[in-house]
């Protein structure tokens, strides 16, 4: 894969379409705000996948993020884009439900060596060894996930955000909270752990890992409004 700090990111949505939709969303319009969740879903999911590293976690935590997106609609400024604000809180609450897992919470940077060398080991084997040619596409995309997992805390979501998303340098350290220095260097480790293991065939893959299919967007699309509807939410912006 060509180094993508040179490649162009993919065009976003028009901030001030973003800013419309927000609006509308904020006044009741429940249509426009199904609209944002179907154009971010993706985006979140794969964030809350990056820092939960489980399927169902990451949709309650898309989920719960929605929620809070929603009631906080009137409080978004148009300066940023929506996206970016929508990762941030989602992000919050991947990390904390990350926290409540453990009454003890380990600094991340205490854990690089010991989930390293289990990725060095990861790394070790012939992704040509699958058997199932006929499902070579699948299983690679399978491989990249797997070893997307395998990266170190601090580095699995930035690598999410940038080589998988695509978002760029700026918009990923607005998102994170983060130096945009912090995002490249660590983009880079990531990438260098990813390259490791990955033949060039592989790279191709990224573009469908932790695919977000039509039946998991329409599920978290319908728990959501359905919530709404539970709470009688009309007015968030109020």
């Amino acid at each position: 894969m060509t180094n993508a700090e040179t490649q162009p990111a993919k065009t976003p949505p028009d901030r001030g379409a973003d800013a419309v939709l927000a609006s509308r969303a904020a006044a009741g319009d429940q249509e426009a705000f199904e609209k944002i969740m179907r154009r971010n879903n993706q985006l979140l999911f794969r964030t809350a996948r990056s820092i939960l590293k489980n399927d169902e976690d990451a949709e309650d935590a898309v989920q719960e993020a929605y929620l809070h997106a929603y009631r906080g609609l009137g409080s978004f400024r148009a300066d940023a884009r929506l996206s970016t604000w929508l990762v941030r809180i989602v992000a919050n609450e991947a990390f904390g439900r990350l926290r409540r897992r453990s009454a003890d919470v380990i600094p991340l940077d205490t854990v690089i060596d010991t989930v390293a060398a289990h990725m060095e080991t990861f790394m070790d084997h012939d992704p040509n060894s699958q058997p199932e040619h006929a499902a070579e596409r699948v299983e690679a995309r399978k491989l990249i996930e797997a070893r997307i997992d395998m990266l170190p805390d601090v580095f699995r979501t930035v690598f999410m955000l940038r080589g998988v998303q695509e978002l760029t340098v700026e918009e990923t350290a607005a998102a994170l909270g983060i130096p945009e220095a912090t995002v490249r260097s660590r983009y880079f480790r990531a990438r260098s752990m990813m390259r490791e293991g990955l033949s060039r065939d592989l790279d191709l893959g990224y573009e469908e890992a932790f695919a977000f299919d039509g039946k998991r967007c329409d599920r978290i699309v319908a728990r959501v409004m359905a919530r709404l509807s539970e709470v009688g939410s009309h007015n968030p912006g109020g």
